[in-house]
């Protein structure tokens, strides 16, 4: 299989650069699955689960979002935050649901506390699948 490269940035600094076969990532209407020679765009990223195949072998990621730029057999992903499967603290990511469902049984909400928790929530959910290797 004809190989592309990834390269994933955060605002800590460059996160990944690999030569790989398949990207899978959520953009807000679609998702988006990447092969060699795809073409050109620019997408952002909601909050997902990246996947990366190579070599046979798939390896997982939580995001919170950012954006996506692919263009002549070259993807790049500047996300806000990044964690493969095993930098996943399930404990803490579990902890972090449940503040957030709490948060939002609590019908006296602003709006603006409401929106925060169901992102955080969101982001949990997401954290808690990609640890489990849930797709």
């Amino acid at each position: 299989m004809k190989k592309f490269t990834v390269d994933i940035y955060t605002p800590f600094g460059h996160y990944l650069s690999d030569q790989i076969d398949y990207l899978s990532v959520r953009s807000e209407e679609y998702t988006l699955g990447i092969l060699a020679d795809h073409a050109p765009l620019v997408s952002t990223v909601t909050i997902c689960q990246i996947v990366i195949e190579n070599d046979g072998q798939k390896e997982l990621f939580a995001t919170s979002g950012g954006i996506i730029k692919v263009e002549n057999n070259k993807v790049d992903l500047i996300l806000d935050t990044i964690e493969s499967e095993e930098e996943i603290d399930l404990d803490r990511a579990i902890a972090a649901k449940e503040r957030a469902e709490n948060r939002l049984l609590n019908g006296n909400l602003e709006p603006m506390i409401v929106t925060t928790s169901k992102l955080a929530l969101a982001r949990a959910i997401n954290r808690i699948n990609t640890k489990k290797g849930n797709q």
